[in-house]
């Protein structure tokens, strides 16, 4: 089998066809074109937006092509390099029981690792962890939600509790606007973590619990099940999440050389651009969800 270039009107086109040496059959390379045409339509419709209608009527194919051809792109997965990296790490969820936890690497702004997860667990931000130290990953420091034990979990790694969920935690038992004089002062204070340093935020929340301390400890009592329960229960939950988070909401501050975000913001933006992004794509299979989401979280 013998390679030509194709020519038209006296100018070389670029295309390559094939002859057969046997029968004289003249053909045309289409497996390369088919391989461009499914990386253009795949940017187009995870990058671009573009939906598989439109897709259709703008390179004037089928449905059923236009599936073929997404379905059958491989996307290429992030290599992990090893770094000195912060790692910032979270999960977010498009459903119940479906949602993706994300160890992001900062100050480089790009996504390490992600897995799908039905729930997350301490166990699972463990195994990522681990499985990123494996490859070479040097960990100065860990970024994260509230989870219960998870600071603990991580060794002599040092760990920053997001100023961010510990705000929309307070906010979550003492709403965002409060009736209560004890929750409107509890809520400022909160609100003011970023220009106190640990000593001050301590002595600030000791204060305010010496002036309210009579009023958490007042209890009401429950005709129906003959029981006695304090009466601010939402109140005494919200002053107990911040003085258990105290230790881990100023590491930022012990460790000025490392640079460590007291936020997860860095992952919210990427959360959200997801989620505008599938809601584009609403009603795709769940597998085809996971395909998006790997596209746009390797980038």
């Amino acid at each position: 089998m013998c390679i030509k270039t194709y020519q038209k009107n006296g100018k070389r086109s670029g295309k390559q066809r094939y002859r057969c040496n046997d029968c004289g059959y003249i053909f045309e390379n289409n497996r390369r074109k088919s391989i461009n045409l499914a990386a253009q339509l795949w940017d187009q419709y995870v990058n671009g937006n573009q939906t598989i209608n439109s897709l259709c009527k703008h390179y004037d194919i089928s449905p059923k092509r236009v599936r073929r051809l997404l379905d059958n792109f491989e996307i290429k997965s992030r290599e992990i390099i090893p770094v000195k990296c912060i790692l910032i790490m979270d999960t977010s969820y498009f459903r119940c029981g479906f949602g993706v936890m994300v160890f992001r690497c900062h100050p480089k702004h790009q996504n390490m690792f992600w897995k799908f997860v039905d729930h997350e667990t301490v166990a699972k931000y463990q195994s990522g962890v681990s499985y990123l130290q494996s490859k070479g990953l040097e960990i100065m420091g860990i970024v994260c939600d509230g989870k219960r034990g998870l600071f603990s979990g991580f060794g002599a790694i040092p760990v920053q509790m997001c100023h961010f969920h510990q705000v929309a935690i307070i906010t979550r038992y003492i709403t965002r606007n409060p009736r209560l004089q004890a929750g409107v002062e509890l809520k400022t204070l909160v609100h003011k973590l970023t220009i106190f340093s640990k000593t001050e935020f301590t002595n600030y929340l000791k204060q305010w619990y010496n002036k309210w301390k009579g009023f958490l400890s007042e209890k009401t009592y429950d005709d129906q099940n003959n029981k006695w329960h304090f009466t601010h229960r939402r109140l005494r939950s919200a002053y107990r999440s911040l003085k258990t988070n105290l230790p881990f909401l100023f590491t930022y501050l012990e460790y000025p050389d490392l640079g460590i975000p007291n936020t997860t913001n860095s992952l919210e933006g990427t959360f959200t651009n997801l989620k505008t992004k599938l809601r584009i794509h609403s009603g795709v299979k769940e597998w085809r969800k996971r395909k998006i989401i790997g596209e746009i979280l390797s980038k």
